[in-house]
């Protein structure tokens, strides 16, 4: 192929994606100057503008003449706003790669880019898969790529390499079968204020306080699967897995908050909201720093979610039909939070939830549904 001549122009009228110029290397070089870009990409650290410029005079030339590597500037508002390209792995499969630039975040840029470029990899390259990869942790890629319809996620430890040093990748895929939107939610997690309490995502700053909590001898009861003890990084990592069961699809995990301090009183999840049989139910789960007990504080947060899990999805919600509350026969605090919100008993599994000391016991159900009355609970 001739570069820059045929290098074909696609556009969906708010972005274009075109031949690199000379005068994008300016733009590129500041681009590659963001701490993120350097983060998550493998470009040289420090990024010289000779770097920009051997990039876009020729390595993107040289791939587009060999036929291996597809690399468009993306123009968005009339400015260069990154690059996207497609690197053929042969057998009629490639990869995607791209990298926006600051000023253009938020616009959803990189999402139409991808699926433009997708797009000309199945109708004009004749590609049966695209492949896609990312540093575990860049969230911002994984989104584009789950807006984009990439699915069928997996983890590879020590897949990816940068400057010398091995990461966990991510790595999805989509096919031209595939829709190019989202397979499953990414569900927000949004603030619910109430008089008692404030639910709002967890934090970094919050790890000390679920370790705490998470410490406490009643809580190490209940919750058996809990390490013990149950340090700071089992918290941090506790906090940092809420954005992937988020991503997943799986679930909405709150922090129960002080309405003034805003300090952290505790967690509810409303989770399983995958179900493989019903995607219309959702389990709700929940457990409290000790600070917080006998205030009421765990009844209120419940009520809070029940709402958020009840409102459809069209309104922000979570659009559930029905929902499952569990309780360990003794947990008497567990019991009168979900008879408080309305929930009704509907059975019991005998010797079914482990405890601490290896004894089992059993375990009530409840449930709620959407077209039940409303019970008035103060939030």
């Amino acid at each position: 192929m001739r570069f820059p001549e045929d290098v074909p122009v696609l556009t969906d009228g708010v972005i274009t994606l075109r031949a690199h110029t000379p005068t994008d290397i300016d733009p590129a070089y500041e681009a590659c100057q963001d701490p993120e870009m350097q983060r998550w990409t493998t470009i040289p650290v420090p990024y010289e503008r000779q770097n920009a410029e051997t990039y876009v005079t020729g390595i993107i030339p040289t791939g587009w003449r060999e036929e291996t590597t597809y690399a468009w500037a993306i123009e968005y508002e009339g400015r260069y706003a990154g690059t996207v390209d497609l690197r053929d792995t042969e057998g009629g499969t490639g990869e995607i790669g791209f990298a926006v630039s600051p000023w253009a975040r938020g616009h959803g840029v990189m999402t139409r880019a991808v699926r433009l470029a997708v797009r000309h990899a199945f109708d004009v390259l004749g590609w049966r898969r695209v492949s896609w990869r990312a540093f575990v942790g860049n969230w911002a890629s994984r989104r584009v790529a789950w807006k984009a319809g990439f699915r069928q996620l997996v983890k590879v430890r020590d897949g990816g390499l940068a400057r010398g040093v091995r990461y966990d990748e991510w790595v999805a895929s989509v096919t031209p079968d595939d829709e190019l939107e989202p397979k499953t939610p990414w569900w927000d997690v949004p603030v619910l204020e109430g008089e008692k309490v404030r639910l709002r995502p967890l934090r970094p700053a919050d790890a000390e306080r679920v370790a705490e909590a998470c410490n406490d001898e009643r809580t190490l009861h209940w919750l058996a699967a809990m390490p013990s003890p149950y340090k700071l990084e089992d918290a941090q990592a506790f906090i940092e897995n809420r954005i992937e069961v988020q991503a997943s699809g799986e679930c909405v995990s709150w922090a129960i908050a002080d309405p003034v301090t805003d300090e952290l009183l505790g967690n509810i999840s409303v989770f399983d909201l995958q179900h493989r049989v019903d995607n219309t139910l959702g389990e709700v789960g929940y457990w409290a720093h000790p600070d917080a007990r006998g205030r009421g504080v765990v009844t209120a947060a419940v009520a809070l979610a029940i709402r958020h899990a009840f409102t459809p999805i069209d309104e922000g919600g979570l659009g559930r039909r029905r929902l499952i509350l569990l309780a360990a026969a003794g947990n008497t605090a567990s019991e009168h939070v979900a008879v408080a919100n309305g929930f009704t008993r509907t059975g019991t599994d005998r010797a079914t939830s482990p405890l601490r000391d290896g004894s089992y016991s059993d375990l009530i159900r409840f449930d709620l549904l959407v077209t039940d009355p409303v019970r008035t609970s103060s939030a």
